[in-house]
């Protein structure tokens, strides 16, 4: 008899196993949002082709969101809570496959996806034409944001403060790798005020057209490594006078690595401008970079090679 007790309590104590969420016409849920409220932690939700007219605040954990093959995935809004089309506030959520197109809030920092609970990953995703892509939370220690294989395009927008194509707030570190930012309209393809961030393998690019500011912006300092990526200053840039910026807001991280390695940088201004600007007292290390256009190297500490 006490047995049969001590298998029956380990049996209600055991997590229900995980369970994939079906999303889309005739689906369960019909929505993204209807599969949220329903999801446990460990639950996959599969959304169908389509586009969804749907806005998401994920509170559970260890959620996977991701596209059914067949079709694009495109969430419009609007925005949830005056922030985003998806806000992750819990942990560990893994967003696969979906396009987030314009997001608008009244501030002017609508976003793809807003982050506010710690570990995003976002792998084969697009974001076009929002205020931002992804905006987090400014103050999120330890937390960690991992982007592959994604795009973003079009994104960026000036009100009373700036939008960015990627705002990283103070998280531990920031990926991103095999990536797209391109065409920002405004404001920094790539703010990132984490203690780390790591950029390999992506095209950070202005357009003909658009008014961007700096492509990659590090503005507290952290440790930075930038490898075998493919940058370029369009003709039209609002800030003309460097590509990568270190510690501009003032370093209040510590500062150990500043990495930039292979990358093929192209000035398209009809002016000299810095591709690399460091205002940390940390050397940079400069080594085996591209450079086309009127383009100074470094300014401020480092080497060149």
């Amino acid at each position: 008899m006490m047995l049969r007790a001590a298998l029956l309590a380990l049996l209600l104590a055991a997590p229900a196993a995980a369970e994939t969420l079906r999303v889309g016409p005739g689906e369960r849920f019909a929505v993204p949002s209807a599969a949220a409220r329903e999801a446990r932690a460990g639950d996959r939700i599969l959304i169908a082709p389509g586009t969804y007219r749907d806005c998401t605040t994920f509170r559970t954990p260890d959620l996977t969101i991701e596209a059914a093959p067949g079709g694009a995935v495109e969430i419009t809004g609007p925005v949830c809570g005056d922030k985003a089309l998806f806000v992750t506030s819990a942990p560990r959520i893994t967003i696969i496959g979906v396009t987030f197109r314009g997001a608008v809030a009244s501030p002017g920092n609508g976003a793809g996806i807003r982050m506010e609970g710690a570990d995003l990953t976002v792998r084969n995703t697009r974001f076009i034409d929002n205020q931002n892509g992804i905006l987090t939370n400014a103050n999120m220690p330890g937390a960690r944001l991992m982007i592959e294989n994604s795009s973003f395009i079009g994104n960026g927008f000036l009100l009373a403060e700036c939008a960015h194509g990627l705002y990283a707030g103070r998280l531990a570190l920031v990926v991103i790798r095999q990536s797209r930012f391109e065409a920002t309209r405004r404001c920094h393809h790539v703010k990132s005020r984490a203690q780390r961030t790591e950029i390999t393998d992506t095209l950070i690019a202005d357009g003909d057209n658009h008014q961007a500011s700096y492509l990659v912006d590090i503005p507290n300092g952290g440790d930075l490594v930038l490898r075998n990526s493919e940058l370029r200053k369009g003709p039209r840039a609002e800030n003309t006078e460097a590509a990568v910026v270190i510690g501009a807001e003032g370093v209040v991280h510590p500062t150990t690595t500043l990495q930039v390695f292979g990358n093929r940088f192209t000035n398209l201004m009809p002016r000299n401008t810095v591709f690399v600007r460091n205002r940390s007292q940390t050397p940079v290390d400069l080594q085996a970079n591209s450079l086309s256009g009127q383009v100074t190297p470094l300014e401020g500490p480092g080497t060149v090679r």
